[in-house]
């Protein structure tokens, strides 16, 4: 597996939900001098969007360069339209992703920003209030929803920056010879020698160069576990390799806990829950968090790797969606990221091995099925990848 190519010197804090991470955003964007690429899945039409929308319009207005990218399928085709007026007129460059799934059935769900290559934002979270379920505005929930983005400083960012120029590029009218050329270009390695305590990586899944790039950091970093995984995530459906990844961990006598977010869709709760006997019984900790919407995508492996994106532990992010994380070598930072999880895991609701022995055969039958229909879905649209 190639690792993760680290970079020292960098500046990394993590931004807990759109109460730390919308303010942090704005800020930067209004103090913009030169350029700005920003991307997103979701850009809801709420106070929120609209905060966001703003300060981006007011960018371009001032003579800021701002490019910015929306996912058709997550932003939605009226309001991809109605964005893409209002910046126009206010001299902001916008470019939809996969319109009408013309490339395929891929979507960008990464969450990028970069302002003036001199700070970046990567994360799990979208453009919404925290308020409302990211996928049906109609619905409010009891608390804020759980995410997590950080902003980078330093010598990272020139590799995000790089990926988000390269991105924008790639929706626009290139020759063959052009797309050739910034794939060799991405294919170079972005290293930095310098000591630091504060090391981090920025990794990318696409369907060209970077197929499983990902999977390999978590299976690579879930190999070299020797204390303790700590594991977050909304949509647990990984392949065959992830999930032996986790038993083995567990049954070297490494903690594995798993944090995952329940009640959204009920396939996807169907398949996770078809994994559940075997988790538990190699010792896997297995908890589901039900306060409100769980959307991090989140890791902390021996308080010294972590990571945060906006890649899910599903056949989706790992194979067929376009994701970005930010993997980080830091003991601070991975113990504070640490306290945020734990705090989550103990208002979760932990599932113990013998309520499934109690679980009805036709129940079972149903998970089974979830799983069956889901690992087709996933063969057909990731090739063959899922396993």
């Amino acid at each position: 597996m190639r690792p993760v190519e680290f970079i020292a010197d960098n500046e990394v804090k993590l931004l807990h939900c759109g109460t730390e991470f919308f303010p942090a955003l704005v800020e930067a964007i209004d103090a913009a001098q030169y350029d700005i690429y920003f991307e997103t899945y979701i850009f809801a039409d709420d106070e929120t969007g609209q905060a966001v929308l703003a300060a981006l319009m007011r960018a371009g207005q001032r003579g800021v360069t701002v490019r910015v990218i929306t996912d058709w399928f997550g932003t939605g085709n009226g309001r991809s339209n109605r964005i893409h007026a209002q910046l126009g007129e206010a001299g902001v460059e916008h470019r939809i992703f996969n319109p009408w799934f013309r490339r395929g059935v891929t979507r960008t769900h990464r969450k990028i920003c970069v302002v003036d290559r001199c700070i970046a934002f990567v994360g799990g979270i979208n453009v919404n209030d925290d308020m409302y379920c990211d996928y049906d505005h109609s619905i409010s929930l009891c608390a804020p929803r759980w995410d997590f983005a950080v902003a980078v400083e330093g010598p990272l960012v020139a590799a995000i920056h790089k990926e988000a120029e390269a991105q924008w590029l790639r929706l626009g009218r290139m020759t063959l010879k052009h797309r050739i050329d910034l794939y060799n270009e991405l294919r170079r390695a972005n290293k930095v020698a310098a000591e630091s305590t504060v090391r981090a990586g920025f990794v990318v899944r696409d369907n060209l160069r970077n197929r499983q790039t990902i999977q390999k950091a978590y299976l690579n970093a879930l190999g070299r576990a020797r204390k303790s995984v700590l594991l977050a995530n909304p949509y647990f459906a990984p392949g065959r390799k992830f999930r032996r990844a986790l038993s083995q961990t567990a049954q070297r006598g490494v903690e594995v806990v798993l944090l995952i977010g329940v009640g959204e869709h009920w396939l996807q709760d169907a398949v996770a829950h078809s994994f559940y006997p075997k988790l538990l019984a190699s010792g896997v900790k297995v908890v589901e968090y039900h306060k409100t919407q769980l959307h991090a995508k989140v890791a902390v492996i021996d308080d010294e790797w972590a990571t945060v994106g906006s890649s899910n532990v599903d056949g989706l992010s790992l194979f067929l969606n376009q994701e970005a994380n930010v993997v980080i070598k830091d003991a601070a930072f991975a113990i504070d990221l640490r306290r945020h999880i734990e705090a989550a895991v103990a208002e979760g609701v932990e599932i113990h091995p013998h309520e499934y022995e109690h679980v009805g055969r036709f129940r079972r039958i149903g998970y089974e099925i979830a799983y069956v229909v889901y690992k087709t879905l996933m063969r057909i649209f990731a090739v063959g990848k899922y396993a």
